[in-house]
């Protein structure tokens, strides 16, 4: 779901409109587009650059956007100051928590301010407690930037706990549409 929505896979029957754009029709050129400013994506593994410091790591997506450097390291700091990370901007990723790692992720899948961010198992690889504080970054962040989550989890506590609207994917199929979490 997370690739067909990102626009990195196709689907093989039908067609997929995000934000009224058909983007299984997009051409190449434009599905690049697409996903460098519509959409951001945090991956489950995290894929950051090894050698890259948190910084470097976050700045990355600005380059093939044309952002001059100074530009980008500013970019990049402000976003791992908000995500509680100043203080580790020169550490490189075998240097971080698993936790401050995909705090990293976040702050590089929002660097060029998408629209939506697709989550995939973001506190997968975290303790609770920082499973609570990346549920509660996200929350916060989709509260201040009007920002749209759509987040895979096996964690049913933790996406009741935050969540709009609950989807469940099974056997291939959406199931659950109308799995509106009350209150919200």
């Amino acid at each position: 779901l997370m690739n067909l929505l990102g626009g990195l896979d196709s689907p093989t029957s039908g067609s997929i409109r995000v934000q009224g754009k058909q983007i299984s029709e997009l051409s190449r050129q434009d599905l690049a587009l697409y996903r460098r400013y519509q959409v951001g994506m945090i991956f489950q593994s995290f894929n950051l650059i090894s050698s890259y410091t948190a910084l470097e790591n976050v700045a990355f997506p600005l380059l093939f956007s044309g952002v001059a450097k100074r530009q980008r390291k500013s970019r990049a700091a402000e976003m791992l100051e908000q995500v509680g990370l100043s203080e580790r901007k020169d550490h490189r990723p075998s240097e971080l928590s698993g936790g401050e790692q995909q705090r990293v992720a976040i702050a590089r899948a929002l660097i060029n301010q998408p629209k939506i961010l697709l989550a995939d198992e973001p506190t997968g690889n975290t303790d609770s407690k920082t499973s609570a504080q990346i549920a509660q970054l996200l929350s916060d962040l989709r509260s201040n930037q009007g920002l749209t989550i759509i987040m895979i989890s096996h964690e049913q506590d933790l996406l009741a706990e935050f969540a709009d609207r609950i989807v469940q994917l099974r056997d291939g199929r959406l199931a659950n549409l109308d799995n509106t979490v009350e209150g919200r």
